[in-house]
């Protein structure tokens, strides 16, 4: 059995009968008395989100979960298909397993699936997506010494604030773990 010092991002531990997605964790030394380890867990059933705390060297159980590589083909309403890249078996997933996670997913796109057993935990996105600007408000010449953002919406609905130079068409590199805009893409 592990212990709080096998804590890591992304972990899945079983506590208190729950299945719960390690958030953010940090390790404390305090100058008097025992470490210990600070926690937020994600209940993957519900998605609320709580704070816990752990004495550090307490026993926790962790769930060995399977990673598989799947490519998203399209959505259907609130069902999301995805194509298993070796046995090309297609799989629905529930929009709500998805969370925040369908605003960046575009057709063709490759992703792993995390599993417990059959059933699906979470998705993990790669670092960064390529999208095209479907809307912007066209920036005015000779407003850029601000360094003042507009809101942009790219082709899977989702809105981001972008630099003024951004023009609808623009393809924009995001980062699918902050939803932030880093470049224009050079494609």
């Amino acid at each position: 059995m592990a212990t709080t010092s096998d804590i890591k991002n992304g972990a899945v531990i079983l506590y208190k009968n729950k299945r719960m997605k390690v958030v953010e964790f940090l390790h404390v030394k305090p100058g008097k008395g025992p470490a210990f380890v600070r926690t937020k867990l994600k209940d993957i059933q519900t998605g609320k989100v709580i704070d816990e705390t752990f004495n550090a060297g307490v026993k926790l159980e962790f769930i060995r979960i399977e990673a598989k590589q799947m490519q998203f083909l399209y959505d259907d309403g609130d069902q999301y298909i995805f194509m298993d890249n070796q046995t090309y078996d297609q799989l629905n997933v529930h929009q709500e397993v998805l969370g925040n996670s369908k605003a960046f997913l575009k057709a063709g796109i490759n992703v792993d699936l995390l599993f417990d057993g059959k059933e699906i935990l979470d998705i993990r996105l790669p670092a960064h997506v390529h999208l095209e600007v479907t809307h912007t408000e066209p920036g005015i010449k000779g407003n850029t010494a601000t360094g003042g953002t507009k809101p942009a919406t790219v082709e899977t609905g989702y809105e981001v604030q972008v630099p003024l130079f951004i023009n609808t068409g623009d393809v924009l590199k995001l980062d699918t773990r902050t939803g932030d805009y880093i470049e224009r893409s050079k494609n």
